[in-house]
């Protein structure tokens, strides 16, 4: 059974283990400890009994748009769902939390296409979040991306 679970600090050093070939690819931005700490409130995890198998974050740019980063499932539990548990959790917060829309930015746009989520123009995307986070990609500027918005 998959359960889920907000992130403490005593969490990261299984984050990272968890992330490290995808950051290695250039799939997943790097993230330092630090900035997982300062962040950790964002983030659901998820695990399979004492495992963890998977995990992402809800990260709030204004009142109106949030961003899922870093969804992340383990090799050996793709195909369960659990990226689909961790996506309905943090659709479910938005919502929540009032806000408005819910923005991914994806090398696999038919994954979150069939959890509601429209393919947008990365002009459409805020800027301050494309020099916030993009530039520290290994890809910037040469970007591959999908962009994705859901309306919650």
């Amino acid at each position: 059974m998959i359960k889920l679970r907000k992130a403490t600090l005593y969490d990261i050093t299984a984050m990272q283990k968890l992330v490290i070939q995808e950051v290695k690819d250039g799939i997943i931005l790097a993230r330092s400890n630090d900035e997982i700490a300062t962040n950790i409130r964002s983030y659901i995890l998820a695990f399979k009994e004492q495992e963890l198998i998977g995990y992402a974050a809800l990260h709030i740019h204004s009142p109106n748009l949030s961003e899922i980063r870093s969804l992340i499932v383990s090799k050996s539990a793709r195909g369960l769902g659990v990226g689909k548990k961790i996506v309905e959790y943090c659709k479910h917060e938005a919502k929540e939390l009032g806000l408005k829309e819910v923005l991914v930015l994806t090398y696999i746009a038919e994954f979150f296409e069939k959890l509601g989520f429209k393919e947008i123009e990365k002009e459409k995307i805020p800027e301050h979040k494309i020099w916030q986070d993009c530039i520290k990609c290994i890809h910037f500027p040469v970007c591959n991306e999908i962009s994705l918005i859901y309306k919650v």
